[in-house]
């Protein structure tokens, strides 16, 4: 129950998920360099919350943008930077777990 509201609150939708994934969106795991060695989900990019703004120059040339982090908040944050700096096709992908089981299940 709790992940349905973080996920409401986030926007995260999977069917959306699914599909950027799909599309070789730009993975970009908002979280701490600490925290993304903690784990991470294979091939994403880590750009901490605090450091997007200056680091727009590594979203030009991706049509599609997945940011996430430990519960969906600092994403959310992330994707209204990018939006508020002409990116247009981003999405918050919720906790980066909810990337991972995605990311695998279409692997599979």
């Amino acid at each position: 129950m709790f992940q349905k509201i973080i996920n409401m609150l986030s926007g995260y939708n999977k069917d959306e998920l699914v599909s950027y994934i799909k599309n070789n969106a730009f993975l970009v795991d908002v979280r701490t360099p600490e925290e993304f060695a903690e784990g991470h989900v294979s091939g994403s990019t880590n750009i901490p919350l605090d450091q997007v703004e200056n680091q727009l120059e590594k979203f030009k040339n991706h049509s599609e943008i997945v940011v996430f982090c430990r519960s969906g908040n600092r994403s959310g944050q992330a994707k209204v930077i990018l939006e508020n700096n002409g990116f247009i096709h981003v999405l918050n992908g919720g906790t980066w777990q909810n990337v991972n089981d995605v990311k695998a299940a279409i692997q599979l």
